[in-house]
This record gives structure tokens, sequence and C-alpha cells, in this order.
């Protein structure tokens, strides 16, 4: 039964770790690890370690550092695209509430007169040209004066919308 440990191994290891087996070993320790079976086991397995290794780091490539670059400013370029598409939506959603509102309130008008808003175009020769009219009482009621006041409205939630967007848009 041979034993298990050579009095050669630590010699052979030396060599092994710091890389010089087998070119720099003796022609009598080489013979020996041809001879001795835990020695030429220390060898095969040290020997097959060290070419993964070496192979492993061969493999690994670290990526171009423009690829790195490029990818970073694309990065960059997403984050700027996303902060600005968040106020954005934000106006969206304020002026979809807005329309939604203005035709809930057109379709409760509507419930409430009837198709009666179409008189407007006969009285509309009648009082175009006068702004008294437009104040008086007769047709403070009529869809003319509601021609007048949706354009107001409408703009001044146009600009309610513009504002949220800039107060959104400093965020």
């Amino acid at each position: 039964m041979m034993p298990r440990n050579c009095p050669h191994e630590k010699e052979i290891r030396e060599l092994i770790e710091s890389g010089q087996w087998p070119l720099a070993a003796a022609p009598e320790l080489r013979a020996h690890v041809s001879a001795c079976r835990a020695c030429s086991d220390l060898a095969l397995v040290s020997e097959t370690f060290r070419q993964a290794r070496a192979e492993t780091l061969a493999e690994a490539r670290l990526v171009s550092p423009g690829v790195l670059l490029w990818r970073a400013q694309l990065r960059r370029r997403n984050a700027a695209v996303e902060r600005l598409t968040r106020p954005l939506l934000g106006a969206q959603i304020f002026a979809l509430a807005v329309t939604l509102l203005a035709g809930v309130g057109f379709a409760a008008f509507e419930a409430r007169h009837g198709v009666a808003w179409l008189t407007w175009l006969e009285q509309l020769p009648q009082g175009a040209g006068r702004w008294d009219n437009f104040f008086s009482a007769s047709l403070a009621g009529s869809a003319f004066t509601w021609m007048v006041l949706f354009p107001f409205f409408a703009t001044l939630v146009l600009l309610g919308g513009v504002a949220v967007y800039m107060v959104m848009d400093r965020r």
C-alpha cells in the first residue's frame, strides 16, 4: 500500500503554485511524479484547474467603455423622458376631467331645457348688434348669452389646464 502523503508532495505543490511546474522542475522530480500516484494526481488536478482558470479568464471580456457610456446616456435619456411625460399625463387627466364635467353639465342643461336652446337662431338677428340686449333681463337666460359665455368659460378652463401643467412641470 502506498503512503497517502509523499515526501515530495510539498515541493511539487510549491512549484505548481509558483507556476514553474514542469519546466523548472528537476528531472528526478519529474521522474518521481510519473512513478508516484499521489504526486501525479496532484500535478494532473492542479494543471487541469490552472488551465480551466486561464480559459475562464480569457473568456471573461469586459464591455468596451463606449458601450457603457452609450447605456448610461440611454438610461439618462429615458429618465428625462419619464420626467417630462409625468406632467403631461397630469394635464391630460385634468383636461379629460374638465371635458367630462362640461359634457355632464351640457347633458343636464339639455335634460332640463330640451331642444328649446335652438331658439337662439331666431333671436340672433334681433339682438346680435346690441350689447344692451346682452345684459338685459329679456335675453339673460337665452342661448345667445350662453353662446358668449361658453367660449369665455372654455378659455378659462384651458388656461387652468395650462397653469396646472406649468406647476407640474416645475416639480
